[in-house]
């Protein structure tokens, strides 16, 4: 399993031009998104780190990658119809309860760090797809003044700060859909149209902020939208 994770993670490292990199870890944490350390490291950790000298994050793919699992048990067992979902990232395969396309909702963009409004977007209608979303208006902080989001663009190790502000994308997995949306949310608007533009089998929702400042949608072709 981790060799999977691992080498289509390195595939789209390359596609994205390091837009995408499991090895941005360290910089997440340096931010004060990553993980909570409760004690200092003995000798013998900080000895091994610096021999290391890498640290891998897969948050940005590994929940994805669990929807697939979950989905190819399901359809070794004959199932045909499903919906699953990890942390955000879902599988869809056959038809509702209603014997539908399945329903799925995008968050509006809007600074509700707690979830609590979950007001919509839009709602695609989708099946035998997966689809995943990643954003920047839930998870940030203030600090003097200023706004510093979660999305760390590994190529500069600073927080992005763009006009896009959430991407959802549909592919034929959801490690991939949950990878590239990340990889969006770096890119921004142009550069994440430029790489669905080599990917026919992906299919994109995005958000973003006009010149006015108002919420604005960029969307590919042929998705089913309510």
């Amino acid at each position: 399993m981790f060799n999977e994770v691992f080498d289509l993670a390195m595939r789209i490292t390359a596609d994205t031009e390091g837009a995408f990199d499991v090895t941005v870890a360290p910089l997440v944490n340096a931010w004060g998104f990553g993980f909570k350390h409760q004690q200092l490291p003995t000798p013998q950790q900080v000895d091994s780190l610096l021999q290391i000298r890498s640290q891998m994050d897969f948050a940005a793919i590994a929940k994805g990658y669990g929807c697939d699992v979950v989905a190819r048990k399901l359809q070794e067992y004959g199932i045909g119809n499903y919906m699953i979902e990890v942390g955000g990232e879902i599988a869809l395969r056959g038809k509702n309860s209603h014997d539908e396309d399945w329903r799925i909702g995008v968050n509006k963009p809007t600074e509700d760090s707690l979830s609590v409004h979950g007001e919509l977007q839009a709602i695609l209608k989708l099946t035998d797809v997966c689809m995943a979303t990643s954003g920047n208006y839930r998870n940030f902080y203030y600090k003097d003044g200023r706004r510093y989001a979660h999305t760390i663009d590994p190529r500069t190790g600073y927080p992005v700060e763009h006009e896009l502000l959430s991407a959802t994308v549909i592919a034929p997995n959801s490690a991939t859909a949950d990878a590239y949306a990340t990889a969006f949310m770096v890119l921004g608007l142009d550069g994440a149209r430029k790489v669905l533009s080599r990917h026919p089998d992906m299919k994109a929702y995005l958000i973003y902020t006009n010149q006015d400042g108002e919420f604005a949608v960029w969307h590919s072709q042929g998705l089913d939208i309510e």
